[in-house]
């Protein structure tokens, strides 16, 4: 079967469509209590590098089924309508075809960081080991 569609114009239909993040604005807006970050890579990744302060990690295979209502696996944190949602994975193009997915889906208050989690890193930004997000996390529950 011939592929008649490649990634590369998924992905460049996908930035066409979705409202996009740098770094620096995302930056700006980390304690904001209207904006969840969402990390969207695969746990070896978050194993690996770590990710931003205060995340939700959502693996990309999951997403759709958790922000449909109808869905067994929905989350709530996703019916926030007052929230900004900006999704990253490790260089902008998975988060941008998920964004593109999710805005499909009916959301609108939805968008991605340009260069995802390298562009990330090579800004210097906050970044946080998964274990320590995970008992940050823990600590915000309990609280």
């Amino acid at each position: 079967m011939p592929i008649t569609k490649g990634f590369q114009a998924l992905v460049d239909e996908a930035m066409a469509q979705v409202t996009t993040h740098s770094v620096e604005a995302v930056c700006t807006r980390l304690n904001d209590p209207n904006v969840q970050i969402v990390d969207i890579r695969d746990v070896r990744e978050l194993e690996r590098e770590g990710t931003v302060p205060g995340a939700l990690l959502a693996p990309r295979g999951m997403l759709e089924f958790w922000v449909d209502p109808a869905s067994p696996y929905f989350k709530p944190v996703f019916a926030d309508e007052s929230k900004q949602f900006i999704l990253f994975c490790g260089a902008g193009w998975r988060s941008a075809l998920a964004t593109k997915t999710l805005q499909d889906m009916g959301m609108t208050n939805v968008a991605h960081i340009d260069g995802g989690f390298t562009a990330w890193k090579k800004a210097h930004a906050p970044i946080v080991s998964l274990e320590q997000h995970k008992a940050e996390s823990a600590a915000r529950k309990g609280a």
